[in-house]
């Protein structure tokens, strides 16, 4: 008579195996896309912040100069205004040019490996 084997042949254990390390491998691969876009986030909002709170204490600065420069305040800041509605003046009416590359840059930071 033959004997039953009930031990599966190793083919079947080493394939079990191989897809436990493939299941485990795409894990660890989304928690490093997931911690990279995070941290990614974190450092850009830091950055932004940073910058927007430069511009505001430069923008006091030179309003404040300005105003010491023409002795009156208000002055100063109304230059500084004037200053600012050219920019955005500007920017509106070259909104295509600017936008492009700001699109590619988002792309390309959303899609690096």
């Amino acid at each position: 008579m033959e004997e039953k084997n009930d031990t599966p042949p190793p083919i079947i254990d080493q394939l079990k195996d191989y897809a436990e390390t493939r299941i485990k491998l795409a894990k660890y691969q989304a928690i490093e896309g997931g911690s990279t876009i995070a941290a990614g986030l974190i450092a850009d909002v830091v950055s932004i912040v940073s910058m927007v709170l430069a511009f505001l204490f430069a923008s006091f600065t030179l309003a404040y100069y300005l105003g010491s420069v023409l002795d009156a305040t208000w002055a100063g800041f109304g230059c500084v205004a004037i200053l600012y509605l050219v920019i955005a003046l500007a920017i509106k009416y070259n909104k295509k040019k600017i936008e492009r590359p700001i699109v590619n840059a988002f792309i390309q930071k959303f899609f690096k490996n």
